[in-house]
């Protein structure tokens, strides 16, 4: 006998997080929630549903935010579930990752109608690892830290950016201007020496000379590399 579908309600609503685990319980699924984006990241990374539900009013961080952070390495399908109505705020979040998108008020039917035709859906793209391990170095793109040899490592934004852009295409040279305009944005892409300093920063952290790196590799004149260390 196979397994109910898990789903993960993310909505800071208690009363909306009811009803739906009410609703949803009575068709056999198994429903768990957060009640913020921070849980509902943690949640999700932790539980591995079958389909998240997703606020967009969220009261720690936008669910749009949600929406990208957990697309960097889940395609688990998400249906919206927001009082926002506009035609853009609609076309953001399916741009951003969305599978459906329902506004409030719904009607219970429809709703429970668009959760079995995501479930039937097979996503397009294989979910990627909640983590990345290189020998000692750790990094959980679902919570953002970096461990390196068990103790956490404090990164600014912009240094964990670096390092998870590395880490997602282990071994292959990601290019300056590709690492510039995908962190600083497509104004900066001649601006190398920010790349010189935050790579500069992040190897002071990790302990990595760059003389004999043991993680972060520098291809003269083209980009970087990450590498797991030698056995």
């Amino acid at each position: 006998m196979s397994q109910p579908a898990t789903l993960l309600v993310i909505d800071d609503e208690a009363q909306i997080r009811k009803f739906l685990r009410i609703s949803l319980s009575a068709q056999g699924y198994r429903v768990i929630e957060a009640a913020n984006g921070t849980e509902g990241l943690a949640q999700a990374a932790l539980a591995r549903p079958d389909l998240v539900v997703l606020d967009l009013g969220l009261p720690d961080m936008d669910g749009q935010q949600v929406l990208r952070e957990l697309r960097e390495w889940s395609a688990v399908p998400v249906m919206v579930l927001s009082v926002r109505a506009s035609e853009l705020q609609k076309v953001d979040a399916l741009d951003g990752g969305a599978n459906d998108y329902v506004t409030k008020p719904f009607g219970i039917q429809e709703f429970l109608a668009r959760v079995r035709a995501l479930l039937r859906q097979v996503p397009q793209v294989g979910s990627n690892p909640a983590q990345a391990n290189f020998g000692p170095l750790v990094v959980d793109f679902a919570f953002r830290r970096v461990t390196l040899a068990g103790a956490e490592i404090a990164l600014t934004r912009k240094e964990y950016a670096l390092l998870a852009q590395l880490a997602r295409h282990p071994g292959r040279v990601i290019t300056q201007r590709q690492l510039l305009k995908d962190i600083w944005g497509p104004t900066h892409v001649d601006d190398t020496h920010y790349l010189r300093i935050v790579v500069g920063h992040l190897r002071q952290k990790l302990g990595d000379d760059p003389t004999a790196p043991r993680f972060i590799v520098t291809e003269a004149g083209v980009g970087y590399r990450l590498m797991a260390p030698a056995p």
